[in-house]
């Protein structure tokens, strides 16, 4: 999965639970500008139903009797949004590629492309701009900046996806500056990644004003008065399906709110979370853990056990066959009167050396026509490659003979 499906996914999540008190008091739901358009696939609808909703700024703003145009294939179908802002249609051809579209007091509203469902139903917003707040905000936000605090606010959330030997980590961070002019924190805002993170990146839809230097980012002042976002994604690793993390936000954060997309008995646990609950999305299953504000400064920490990982035998098994034959090499060096029995076991090396190419060779043919998993494939060849290197090296040990050993090998 993308990084950008899964939080989209994460968001579907949260506005499937949002009469759950749970969801609630802990997840608040992201500005709808970032949601227009964008089709969320649910169940509670009839087969084949489109449900679109028009709003102008924020959720609790419907706008009725706004005429919705669906385009199926070549044809269009227009309905009207009800008291409650929503227009739907019904019965519309499974597969069928779709948009909607509606203009609000001459802004012109339109969704993405998606193909009509064969069952289940689609719901959708569309949003139009709230002309009047978004003027007071570009007044404030021209005023001269002060000196301010800024905080972490509650759709600030950490995103995690356990993968094999790592987890995909995502910071969602809603920096609010709570006056209603610019402010400049008295330092720098700054977020240091886990020194182990890897691949250190902003997500779409941060702020032009962040940058990112290894595994450091950071955002340049003035904040205008409301939320900035700030989204980063990383790597870790993580061994035997564990992985540790500790975290430290340069803001007070509201509340802490954690996400793990749960593959098979994937649990996470933390000192820092009060309460955990299950929840599902788009088929995929999630783990939502909550627990109370955490000051500026203080570490987050989390522990992520039960991942699905790689065994870790075949490394094992690897590096026990080296040592075994560096020790081999060095018991033979260390003997030079029993040349006979060295010579045998640098032929025992030949033999071996002749197997492991074979099995390299046929491991190879069948991979070219696919008649092995790419995960098992890609295991098996590391085994080989490791093993046949230590081989080569076993071989490549000078006989300590004086008179013949360099050219006994050479031969």
């Amino acid at each position: 999965m993308d990084r950008k499906a899964l939080v989209f996914r994460v968001l579907c999540a949260f506005c499937v639970l949002r009469g759950s008190a749970f969801v609630a008091a802990q997840f608040q739901m992201p500005d709808p500008k970032t949601l227009s358009g964008i089709p969320r696939p649910v169940t509670d609808l009839p087969d084949r139903s489109i449900s679109i909703r028009v709003i102008r700024g924020d959720m609790s703003n419907n706008l009725p009797n706004i005429p919705v145009d669906l385009h199926i294939g070549s044809t269009v179908e227009t309905v009207k949004t009800d008291a409650s802002g929503h227009a739907q249609f019904n019965n519309v051809a499974a597969g069928a590629t779709l948009k909607a579209s509606a203009s609000v007091d001459g802004e012109h509203l339109e969704s993405q492309e998606f193909p009509a469902p064969a069952s289940g139903g689609i719901r959708m917003l569309l949003v139009a701009t709230d002309k009047d707040k978004e003027a007071k905000d570009k007044a404030a936000a021209t005023a001269p900046a002060v000196t301010g605090q800024v905080t972490l606010g509650g759709q600030s959330r950490i995103i995690l996806e356990p993968g094999d030997d790592s987890v995909q980590v995502y910071y969602l961070l809603e920096i609010v500056n709570p006056a209603r002019v610019p402010v400049n924190p008295p330092s720098l805002f700054m977020v240091d990644m886990p020194g182990e993170a890897v691949g250190t990146s902003l997500l779409e839809g941060s702020t032009p004003k962040a940058t990112v230097n290894g595994t450091r980012v950071r955002v340049a002042g003035p904040f205008p008065p409301g939320p900035t976002l700030l989204q980063v994604a990383a790597e870790l690793p993580s061994r035997d399906g564990v992985t540790d993390i500790t975290q430290h936000f340069p803001a007070a954060l509201d509340q802490l709110a954690v996400v793990v997309k749960k593959v098979g008995a994937t649990k996470i646990s933390s000192p820092q979370l009060a309460t955990q609950q299950d929840m599902a999305a788009e088929g995929e299953a999630f783990i939502a853990g909550s627990g109370a504000g955490v000051p500026a400064g203080q570490p987050i920490v989390l522990h992520i056990e039960d991942m699905p990982h790689r065994s870790s035998a075949p490394r094992w098994t690897a590096l026990v066959l080296a040592i075994v034959i560096v020790a081999i090499g060095l018991w033979a060096v260390t003997r030079p009167e029993d040349r006979a029995e060295y010579e045998a076991e640098r032929k025992r090396l030949v033999v071996r050396r002749q197997k492991l190419m074979n099995d390299l060779v046929r491991l190879e043919a069948e991979y070219r026509h696919r008649k092995i998993d790419p995960a098992r494939y890609q295991n098996r060849r590391e085994d080989l490659v490791t093993a046949l290197e230590h081989v080569y090296g076993a071989l490549d040990t000078d006989d300590p003979t004086p008179e013949s050993g360099r050219a006994g090998f050479a031969a």
